[in-house]
């Protein structure tokens, strides 16, 4: 993987770019898109509100708006004059003035640095287009999480009003700026660094979300190709330029879409704003915490989480891996937006082939098909990690989600290289591979993961169908689809990463099986000894070695995209190998763990939560290492595992999974070349 090629100073970066590293460009991010399409989802009609004036309102009777009409329809019936602008517009003024009068701490619209959220009364239902009215004087509101039940933002405003929102100064600063001198006030932005008070200007705002919008696109775009480069960023409106017309192209991006996709630049971002942030121990920026959170509000307060339609799916796929990978962490992973995300699909219809037919536009039809694949091998993958049954079965579909429709020459620059037949298939290889391995996880997760199991131990069974399962599909794909042993030919960033994710993917569910195994038992030997004892012995010594031969090879992947840096950049791809493998080595005192420590040391970067679990390794390790043993059902087994000579006899590998670099290894910042890539997820 280590090659002269690979490995050599990088050219300069135009702005946006990490340092010293070239990702891929605005053409090479379209063109990943494309590659990722393959079918569609109907927009659903806006959901329907009941706004009444406030004199119906106050004579207890309905009164929706006619499309078309100023007026209310009851007012229309009975003939009076209908209230509501007038009344909204009264009742903000008398608001106004109350508050200027109390002087409250949750708000001081006379000081320097006001929050810029933009709310309206209660009294008004605000998820009308008309109702949220920027042009209109604001009583300006302190940034609260009670903001989601009652949104001052809708599907309607303008982006640039979303940055009020999302770069609002952190919420302890609603409180009244304390005075640093008589003559200077303290920021509220200043929990967030030195530099942190620039996002009080407007423009400041809108150049920072720029920055973090081309962030987004370089690093995370590449592994979750789920939206248009191009069409994004035009539609991305944050200056104001009055008038281009109307029309469908000028409806703002969706809130929560935006506010995604700026929390998921801040994590991987090197702007000033968060080298700033970031100087305090352990690294981590509390403004990207804050944009993540904010996003999550957003998210729930526009109904993402209830209402079936295609960004809604895109958002729930991005905000999932977005967040604390920690399932303890209450506001952490619960797999709770990916199950959103699949089941707004289902109620698409996605999993059917009927609707493929029927749906027309190929963007849409190319978004939706990738979506689903995403979400499908998403589920069963986090159904295995996290021990739960996956929310999909095989019969819940019925499509060849990884066949892609031919690439758009319109929507790619033709004087750059397109990717030939051979590419093509080995980019549909890894879908194909990734779709076995899920299918198996998802088997797999069908027989652990139930109270019978735990209670009783795995049925031989199941576990001679799991051991199988596996067997097969590395005789099938991993020559294919993992990181060769002799490390030849040009690797870029992406190729890199997905090769290793594909290649940790197979050897973790080893991994899995035997961290169940040790947990529940062999049921047959759990209630006495059968006669098949000396076949059962040998399938657990056989599960032993696969999973301590995995638990090396993940530490040795770990190791050669640590020393180069890719981990930093990696948004969350390779982070349950780490931590299922260095666990694993832990708990049998081997040294090979450093590895693994040190990858969850670069990821705390990104995710915070990656530091604590890398202590919690260095802990068990020590732990083992004074001879305190955690294994229970296959302690036996692992005993003779530890102890066999390595499987493989090739010096290179063997270097490469103890130590995590191969013959060639160099500490030189990568050289990423902008060659298409051969993989762009493994959720």
């Amino acid at each position: 993987m280590h090659n002269d090629k690979l490995f050599r100073d990088s050219p300069s970066a135009p702005p946006g770019h990490q340092p010293n590293l070239s990702l891929p460009n605005q053409l090479m991010q379209n063109h990943i898109h494309e590659l990722a399409k393959s079918l569609p989802v109907p927009q659903p009609a806006p959901r329907k509100q009941n706004t009444a004036c406030d004199a119906c309102r106050s004579r207890k009777v309905k009164c929706n708006r006619i499309p078309g009409q100023e007026k209310r329809q009851h007012c229309l019936a009975k003939n009076y004059p209908c209230t509501h602008y007038v009344q909204q517009a009264t009742s903000e003024k008398k608001r106004l003035a109350v508050n200027r009068r109390r002087n409250l701490s949750s708000a001081n619209p006379s000081g320097p640095y006001p929050s810029p959220l933009k709310q309206i009364s209660p009294s008004v239902e605000p998820t009308s287009p008309t109702s949220f009215l920027p042009s209109a004087s604001h009583n300006i509101q302190p940034l609260v999480v009670r903001y989601g039940l009652h949104p001052g933002i809708t599907l309607n405003t303008p982006t640039r009003d979303v940055l009020g929102f999302v770069f609002a100064p952190p919420e302890n600063s609603n409180e009244p700026p304390a005075y640093t001198s008589p003559t200077h006030l303290k920021s509220p932005y200043e929990p967030w660094g030195d530099l942190a008070h620039k996002l009080d200007d407007d423009n400041f705002k809108a150049e920072f979300a720029l920055d973090l919008v081309e962030v987004f696109f370089q690093i995370v775009h590449t592994r979750l190709p789920l939206l248009n480069p191009a069409q994004f960023r035009t539609r991305l409106q944050l200056y104001q330029h009055s008038g281009s017309g109307s029309g469908s192209t000028d409806k703002p991006l969706h809130p929560a879409l935006v506010a995604t996709v700026l929390a998921w630049g801040s994590k991987f971002s090197e702007h000033p704003i968060l080298v700033a942030d970031r100087r305090r121990p352990g690294g981590q920026s509390f403004l990207a915490k804050a944009l993540i959170d904010r996003a999550r509000d957003l998210a729930e307060a526009l109904k993402v989480h209830r209402m079936a339609s295609a960004e809604h799916v895109v958002i729930g796929l991005l905000i999932e891996p977005l967040q604390n990978q920690n399932p303890e962490d209450p506001t952490g992973y619960h797999g709770f937006w990916l199950t959103c995300a699949t089941r707004h699909l289902l109620d698409l219809g996605i999993n059917h082939k009927s609707v493929m037919a029927n749906i027309q536009d190929p963007e849409s039809r190319g978004t939706m098909i990738f979506a689903w694949w995403m979400a499908c091998i998403s589920d069963a993958y986090a159904s295995a990690y996290y021990r739960r049954k996956p929310v999909l079965d095989d019969n819940d579909y019925d499509i060849d989600f990884y066949t892609v429709d031919p690439v758009n020459p319109e929507l790619v620059d033709t004087h750059a290289t397109m990717p030939s037949p051979r590419e093509q298939l080995e980019f549909l290889g890894y879908y194909r591979a990734a779709h076995s391995l899920a299918h198996a996880a998802r088997h797999m997760s069908k027989h652990l993961w139930r109270p019978s199991t735990d209670a009783d131990g795995v049925p031989f069974e199941d576990l001679c169908s799991s051991v199988q399962e596996l067997f097969s599909w590395r005789d099938d794909f991993l020559t294919l689809v993992g990181v060769p042993s002799n490390f030849e030919g040009e690797w870029d960033f992406v190729s890199a990463v997905s090769s290793c994710a594909s290649d940790a993917t197979y050897h973790v569910m080893w991994i899995i099986l035997f961290s169940a195994l040790d947990d529940f038992g062999i049921k047959e030997l759990n209630g006495g000894i059968p006669p098949n004892i000396t076949e059962i012995e040998s399938v657990k010594r056989k599960v032993a070695d696969e999973a301590l031969h995995g638990a090396l090879r993940i530490a040795g992947l770990a190791g050669v995209l640590t020393s180069n840096g890719y981990l930093r950049l990696d948004p969350a791809v390779m982070h349950v190998s780490c931590i299922q493998a260095g666990t694993l080595l832990a708990r049998l005192g081997r040294p090979e763990v450093q590895n693994c420590i040190a990858g969850l040391e670069q990821y705390s970067y990104s995710y915070e939560e990656a530091g604590e679990q890398a202590l919690e390794m260095g802990r068990l390790f020590r732990a083992a290492r004074a001879g305190q043993t955690e294994l229970n059902h296959m302690a036996s087994a692992t005993l003779r595992a530890t102890t066999s000579p390595p499987r493989n006899g090739n010096q290179d590998e063997d270097q490469v999974m103890k130590n995590g670099t191969s013959p060639q290894h160099n500490t030189h910042r990568p050289y990423i070349n902008h060659t298409p890539p051969h993989d762009v997820s493994t959720p």
